[in-house]
């Protein structure tokens, strides 16, 4: 998720690459999806969840490939999907051990599967995609275990995607200041429409579903501002070294769905762990 310095084009997409209506109808058809799994049974959204970050975690993996590190899909993915189902019917305690567990299972995988050459930077690479997405979105699974866990997890979406509306169109409108290399477009001017975005979006909902303070839906929302766009840069720092511009094309006017969750499982930690001492 990006605050990038763009205008339209006349072909119906920006300068900086996005196909905006489609980014729209795609956006706007997703948030139906993660609504309706959210109110009606919550353990939908937990498929939805499984769905999404295992898209993103083969992403990752036939990302990787393009640089001949192997990465096995099928025990980071059985993994991911066994972390989201400790995180949600066991706790932070469940989702540890099995992040342990399945770590292990992949450092023996290696051992048994290519030799010695390249063993380090296959396993650094597969236990890195055991964390990242797969552990970190689990903690949507631990936010969705509470009684209020749908409006947890609507906010926690919410405030991450008013950073990139927010960073996109103050990026638009004023971004002059780059904000550093690793993502050229990405701008200080765009960074404080996130922040913005998001403190607004935060103490709104907060207030609303959560009948917490002000100030409390604020910090949140700040926080997720900042964690947003590092997530952003850390996944721009992969497809930099990897040498690619999108982890995938699954979804039109976004890229991959690792290029929406960047943002998403880094904003999580955070989230829950305030939303957890607040309620």
């Amino acid at each position: 998720m990006n605050n990038r310095t763009a205008g339209t084009s006349s072909s119906g997409g920006s300068r900086t690459g996005r196909n905006l209506p489609a980014a729209i109808a795609v956006g706007l058809v997703l948030g139906a999806l993660v609504v309706a799994s959210l109110y009606t049974i919550k353990e939908l959204f937990l498929l939805v969840l499984v769905g999404a970050v295992g898209v993103g975690v083969l992403e990752l993996v036939k990302a990787f490939a393009t640089r001949d590190v192997k990465v096995p899909a099928v025990p980071v993915v059985v993994g991911m999907a066994a972390m989201q189902a400790a995180a949600y019917w066991g706790g932070p305690v469940w989702l540890l051990a099995t992040f342990a567990v399945f770590a292990f299972v992949l450092l023996i995988w290696r051992m048994f599967s290519d030799g010695t050459e390249g063993y380090v930077r296959d396993a650094s690479a597969s236990v890195l995609t055991l964390f990242y997405p797969s552990m970190l979105a689990a903690f949507a699974a631990m936010l969705l275990r509470a009684t209020d866990g749908d409006n947890r997890v609507l906010i926690f979406i919410a405030v991450t995607v008013a950073s990139d509306i927010g960073g996109y169109i103050a990026g638009v409108l004023f971004g002059r200041h780059k904000m550093t290399v690793i993502s050229p477009k990405k701008t200080w001017e765009g960074f404080a429409g996130s922040v913005v975005a998001c403190t607004a979006v935060g103490a709104w909902l907060v207030t609303w579903l959560m009948h917490g303070a002000i100030w409390q839906g604020a910090l949140i929302g700040g926080l997720a501002a900042l964690l947003a766009t590092v997530g952003d840069l850390i996944e721009s720092m992969i497809k930099r070294d990897l040498g690619i511009k999108d982890l995938g094309t699954i979804l039109p006017g976004h890229g991959g769905l690792m290029d929406r969750l960047d943002s998403l499982v880094t904003t999580l930690v955070p989230v829950w762990l305030l939303m957890t001492l607040f309620f």
